[in-house]
């Protein structure tokens, strides 16, 4: 399978459900993967979002390369009109900053209220994103701090729940799944590389391929030296086996075994920290 597949009936049915849970809040926390900012942005999301407050979060940037954050971050702040801020979630100063941020954006809306005379109450705030962009992770880390579940809201559909995080926010304890409608084979791609897409969606050796000739362009002295190959010396799945030795009957390289270790080397963080996107390749 050398093309990553995509199903329009479960996408279509995943962004009718997001947009459902979209009705109910106040306020967005949109996260992207640091390690492909632009491949793991939704491309209509003000549209999906109709327009509301979101603070976009580029995740676990402790595996992306440092010197490219900033830069997208920049980058994506001047394209969508939104906050952005690098996490890796691994340290407390990071949930502080997202709970201070939120109450920030949320001044505004809180003060339409009260000039209605409405009810004062906690924002309400979701996490959405892609597949396996930290969205579960961030919910758990903020629902670490909570008081108490408030379930289900008046004129809310019953089965979704409320935590309050403190006395200014509720958290939607459930996340909303960006659908990943892609026609680019190239962002399809990189997608598979973080898991992203599901594993029946493509062959884990097409996809390590891929992620070899990625590095090989951008990062190609540090994968030589991570691999062990010379200047001189061809970087492939192949010549990868040969070297480590992951060798099957007759001498012939074990490229099932390769491309999985690859994948999960990359994934881990264990080959080093890679930025896989260029702000001028995605203009």
């Amino acid at each position: 399978m050398t093309h990553i597949h995509w199903y329009p009936g479960h996408i279509a049915k995943a962004q009718r459900q997001l947009k459902e849970k979209l009705s109910l809040v106040d306020v967005i926390l949109e996260i992207i993967d640091s390690r492909i900012p632009y491949s793991s942005m939704y491309n209509n999301t003000n549209e999906l979002c109709n327009n509301k407050p979101r603070l976009i979060l580029m995740n676990k940037a402790d595996l992306s390369d440092s010197k490219y954050n900033k830069i997208w971050q920049e980058s994506i702040s001047n394209m969508t009109g939104q906050k952005v801020i690098a996490t890796s979630l691994n340290s407390k100063n990071d949930i502080n900053n997202i709970i201070n941020n939120v109450i920030e954006m949320s001044k505004e809306i809180m003060e339409k209220r009260k000039a209605k005379g409405l009810l004062e109450r906690p924002v309400r705030v979701m996490v959405i994103g892609m597949p396996n962009v930290g969205k579960s992770t961030i919910i758990n880390r903020l629902v670490k701090r909570q008081k108490a579940k408030t379930g289900a809201k008046a004129g809310v559909t019953r089965n979704q729940q409320w935590v309050r995080i403190n006395n200014k926010i509720e958290l939607l304890d459930t996340p909303g799944i960006i659908p990943t409608t892609q026609n680019n084979q190239a962002q399809a791609m990189k997608l598979a590389i973080v898991s992203s897409i599901g594993e029946n969606a493509y062959d884990n050796e097409h996809v390590a391929d891929g992620l070899v000739k990625i590095l090989l362009d951008l990062y190609e002295d540090e994968i030589r030296k991570y691999f062990d190959f010379t200047k001189e010396e061809t970087v492939n799945l192949e010549t990868i086996a040969y070297k480590r030795n992951w060798i099957l009957k007759e001498q012939k390289p074990d490229i099932i075994r390769t491309s999985g270790v690859i994948l999960k080397l990359f994934r881990d963080g264990k080959m080093g920290k890679f930025t896989l996107e260029r702000i001028e390749d995605n203009k």
